[in-house]
């Protein structure tokens, strides 16, 4: 209706003029809205406020009626607040956005959505800025995480995928293709202990992966007490084949320990070694020892290089010298202490049968087992290699003595030459041949 003239709202309300202008507030006919501010030919224009009954408002510029330009909005619903640019009564333009929770984004809207550029900071405190589409992470952008993790590359809808650079917190750098979030395709992960891995990547994980660590040769491997032996190991797959990845460096370690045998066996593998009485540890467990010799770093001159890196899957320990044996470890004994022990092992007033075998000849001297040993070789890298260590490889060695010239015919340990196994009242007792066919008395 008119008023002096001039448009008015229909409704319930009332209209002040003054200094030419006009000012009113206004009560909408079904009372959930109500505006305060400035009209112009009977609707909202100019400055003003407009209050919606759950306690909402907005606050700042109308044209003909509608919100338009700058102002300042509230959601009484979420607690969110926004400052900035409107069309229409949508968001639209460069504004800033305070949520409830503490999160906040300042940059571009596009009706009412978070569009263009734009710097997000969630709840969390995690930082994005880039691109955004639909509200989304979208486009090129650069985040840092909670965790201390950067990444600048390409976001698909909130997920990095494309390319992209991710630097983690201890030092760790991946720099190639992304999909779903995670490691897809092409890139090269340089890890903070100087593992690098260069090739395809699967969900996260490299498709060449290594799961297990392999010691070539035979199950029990020969070697003359005093020579230097060679060790190739690789690096295989479930399938056992070389995780021959284009560029894999994985630090490991060439680890030798005595294993003191604690009783003899009477059945021997077709190499002539006891299988049975020196088992080969399983999982992680290092192999228990009286002895803790161990052929690493310090110990001898040519084992300096005892932790290697490898690279294609493969690996070369070179010149690995065996430690002399332990002082207590005595390798002969009197004929004398094996009947001793054998008397000890029948039952009080048990007779030898016929035929049976006969006393050990006393006063003579026995050759006892060279010391056995077990080489390990086991992953080294720390911090572990996109958390995980492989399981250490295990090798038995059995040491054959160094041959001599010397006659004699009770040689010293050095001319010991061979291994057999012989059964004395009841029990197995294994002896070392000589050198020339001699053979120890029985």
């Amino acid at each position: 209706h008119l008023v002096d003239g001039r448009f008015c709202p229909s409704g319930h309300g009332v209209c002040v003029w003054t200094m030419g202008e006009r000012y009113g507030l206004y009560v909408y006919p079904n009372s959930f809205f109500q505006y305060e501010g400035e009209w112009k030919q009977g609707r909202k224009h100019g400055h003003g406020k407009l209050l919606f009954k759950d306690g909402s408002y907005y606050e700042g510029e109308f044209v003909d009626g509608e919100i338009m330009g700058n102002g300042l909005r509230y959601w009484a619903s979420t607690g969110n607040t926004y400052s900035g640019q409107f069309v229409s009564g949508e968001l639209h333009g460069n504004g800033v956005m305070q949520y409830k929770d503490g999160g906040k984004y300042e940059g571009e809207f596009s009706y009412g959505m978070r569009a263009g550029h734009g710097l997000l900071v969630d709840k969390d405190g995690q930082i994005y800025q880039g691109t955004f589409h639909n509200n989304k992470k979208h486009g090129g952008g650069k985040m840092t995480f909670k965790n201390g993790e950067k990444y600048e590359g390409d976001w698909i809808l909130d997920q990095r995928q494309g390319h992209g650079v991710l630097h983690c917190a201890d030092g760790t750098v991946y720099e190639g293709q992304w999909r779903n979030d995670v490691f897809n395709g092409q890139g090269t992960k340089i890890h903070c202990s100087g593992v690098i891995y260069d090739g395809l990547w699967i969900n996260g994980y490299p498709a060449a992966q290594a799961k297990k660590i392999v010691i070539l040769g035979p199950e029990v491997i020969d070697v003359i007490q005093g020579s230097a032996i060679t060790l190739h190991v690789q690096l295989q797959n479930e399938e056992g084949e070389v995780s021959e990845c284009k560029n894999m460096f994985t630090d490991i370690f060439c680890h030798i320990k005595i294993w003191e045998l604690k009783a003899a066996v009477p059945v021997s593998g077709k190499s002539g070694f006891a299988l049975a009485d020196l088992p080969i540890p399983k999982g992680d467990i290092e192999p228990e020892s009286r002895s803790d010799t161990l052929l690493g770093a310090g110990d001898a001159p040519s084992n300096e290089d005892a932790s290697q890196r490898v690279q294609h899957g493969c690996v070369v320990f070179r010149n690995i010298m065996l430690a002399p044996p332990p002082a207590h470890y005595q390798p002969f004994m009197l004929l004398d202490e094996l009947n001793k022990a054998a008397a000890g092992s029948r039952p009080p007033g048990s007779a030898v049968e016929p035929g049976g075998s006969r006393p050990l000849p006393r006063k003579s001297w026995c050759p006892r087992r060279l010391p056995r040993y077990v080489i390990m070789v086991h992953e080294v890298t720390m911090p572990p290699f996109l958390g995980q260590t492989l399981p250490p490889a295990f090798k038995l060695l059995r040491v054959l003595p160094e041959k001599t010239k010397s006659q004699d015919p009770y040689p010293a340990p050095s001319e010991v030459s061979g291994i057999f196994t012989i059964e004395y009242n009841g029990s197995w007792i294994e002896f070392l041949s000589l050198d020339h066919a001699h053979a120890v008395g029985v």
